[in-house]
């Protein structure tokens, strides 16, 4: 079925320029363009001119939409070479077989990501889209590439047991250009500057439990909602947080479940944003379970009893044969997730390497009032866009690491103990496009050192990060820095790779780790103003006010 799909896709990508009144197919007659001068715009113009065909009569819209339809061709055939491959699985390393169960989920992702694209490029004859239209599209185009990058490093990590090279890695490379070419001739054609916030501070502050109830709601389950509204959880200012239904899971057998999984089972598929959250409410106890909250798991919220109340656990490593993508406690794609008054672990311990305790590649998603413990690797915050609020984070090597475009808010961040001869870094950005709408920003948070590492005499250095990739981004701004941090304040990863082309910034931070004479020289560093920091706020970076309202989580949308 894949290679048939594939087969129509190549038919229908090579005839869309020689058939522009094609009913599925819309040309814009306006600023035509040659395809060599699109191709200008993109970080591979030579490869660019080989894959798009040019016509005298085409615009920016008309090659957008032709190489976004092209990417979705070459992205299902990439799924079908991984399922052949996996098909020969009885020949394979366990290591090889799990890599390549990555790549199959990242490049299923990568077909939804690139249908829904090409639909909203295909059907809008406008000029631009709507902010958040746009901001959609090239978050998924953004997130295609994560995707491609993620599946190249858990190969890279097995190819020594298999011979992957030329069957997999030079298609994944050419998927992975073309997937770059549409991202850029999108952000020339359709992308619209995002509008800054406003200079003084906007805080929003929404209630819980003034929600719409569902009207076949047990009475039972109408005085837990009570119950934790009363916990007021989420902030009360005359706003609205819609709750669909409500199951419960606790450990005594009390509740509708004894296991977080079983909750999640039974959450109702591909739900609206209008038809409310799914709250699963996780009472007190340590739940030993690995957790996955599926991508047709849409709008789904979890609340515990408390940071250090309840907990969820495991201790998958990459040592033990885990791919750092599924070495996570927990792991949610589902949008529009919520997480409320949680702990989330990963205790193999440092002497196990990478060990994720929560993997993020959920849009629109957000942690309130959680905690995340792990050493290397803590929290992935993988790809689209993300939102942490009043949250706690522990780790020593790269501990917040990914491709999101992510917002800490007032949370703490607390480097630990790590093993002899390392060196903590906070943060591992991983950036690969100059196109990609993501980044790590960091506000009104504080960084302290953890117990472990404040008590010890080692003499551990910790760096606020270092460039994972090639165009890693990270800004600490309106942040207390404490004066254990490293006066170079960023670590290189690898000789000069990425110094130049890396963004990394610093506005307004305090504390005596917050002074900025002794920091690193690199090109791509920079102490950055108030017009600058803006692009970082919940506002401008992440849109939030068109979607952080309905959680009830309180948020502030621009600089403090």
């Amino acid at each position: 079925m894949a290679s048939k799909l594939c087969l129509i896709l190549v038919v229908v990508a090579t005839t869309l320029f020689c058939c522009p009144s094609s009913h599925a197919y819309v040309v814009s007659p306006a600023n035509p363009v040659t395809a060599a001068t699109i191709c200008k715009y993109t970080p591979y113009p030579s490869f660019c001119r080989s894959e798009i065909p040019n016509n005298n009569s085409a615009g920016v819209y008309d090659y957008g939409r032709f190489s976004v339809r092209k990417s979705l061709s070459a992205a299902s055939k990439f799924l079908s070479l991984i399922e052949k491959y996996l098909g020969r699985s009885s020949t394979l390393t366990i290591g090889a077989v799990r890599a390549l169960e990555d790549c199959r989920f990242l490049a299923g992702l990568n077909v939804n990501f690139l249908s829904s694209s090409f639909q909203t490029v295909n059907t809008n004859t406008k000029a631009t889209l709507t902010p958040l239209r746009a901001d959609d599209v090239q978050t998924m185009l953004s997130a295609i590439l994560t995707n491609t990058e993620t599946c190249l490093d858990g190969l890279q990590a097995t190819a020594s047991a298999w011979n992957v090279k030329n069957g997999l890695f030079t298609p994944l490379s050419n998927a992975t250009k073309l997937f770059s070419v549409s991202l850029a001739i999108f952000n020339k054609g359709w992308l619209v500057k995002k509008k800054k916030s406003p200079s003084h501070p906007r805080t929003k502050h929404l209630a819980f439990g003034k929600g719409r109830l569902p009207l076949k709601m047990s009475e039972r389950n109408k005085a837990i909602y009570e119950m934790v509204s009363r916990r007021k959880l989420l902030q009360d200012d005359g706003g609205q947080v819609l709750v669909s239904d409500i199951v419960v899971v606790s450990q005594d057998g009390s509740g509708n479940f004894t296991a977080i999984k079983e909750a999640v089972a039974v959450a109702p598929n591909n739900t609206a944003a209008a038809d409310g959250y799914f709250l699963i409410y996780v009472t007190a106890g340590v739940y030993e379970e690995y957790v996955s909250i599926a991508k047709n798991k849409r709008y789904l919220m979890m609340i515990g009893d408390g940071i250090n109340q309840t907990v969820i656990t495991g201790n998958h490593s990459y040592v033990d044969g885990w791919t750092t993508f599924n070495s996570a406690t927990f792991a949610v794609v589902g949008p529009g997730f919520v997480a409320v008054n949680m702990t989330f672990r990963n205790t193999a311990g440092a002497i196990k390497h990478q060990a994720v305790a929560v993997r993020n590649g959920a849009d629109l998603s957000t942690f309130y009032s959680c905690s995340f413990e792990a050493y290397q690797d803590t929290l992935y915050t993988h790809s689209l866009r993300q939102f942490y609020k009043e949250c706690d984070i522990y780790g020593t090597v790269d501990f917040i690491f990914g491709n999101a475009a992510a917002v800490f808010q007032n949370c703490n961040m607390y480097p630990r103990l790590p093993l002899d001869q390392q060196f903590n870094a906070i943060t591992a950005q991983g950036r690969t496009d100059p196109g990609q709408n993501t980044g790590i920003s960091i506000q009104n948070c504080t960084i302290r050192a953890a117990d472990d590492l404040a008590s010890s005499n080692a003499t551990t250095q910790t760096y606020l990060g270092r460039p994972w990739k090639q165009y890693s981004r990270t800004i600490y701004m309106q942040s207390f820095i404490d004066g254990f941090i490293n006066p170079l304040g960023w670590h290189e990863w690898s000789g000069d790779f990425a110094l130049n082309t890396s963004y990394y910034a610093e506005f307004s931070n305090t504390g005596p780790g917050s002074r900025t004479s002794g920091r690193v020289t690199w090109p791509g560093f920079y102490i950055i103003n108030a017009t600058d920091a803006t692009n970082f706020t919940v506002s401008s970076f992440l849109l939030g006010d068109n979607w952080l309202s309905p959680t009830g989580v309180p948020y502030t949308g621009s600089l403090l």
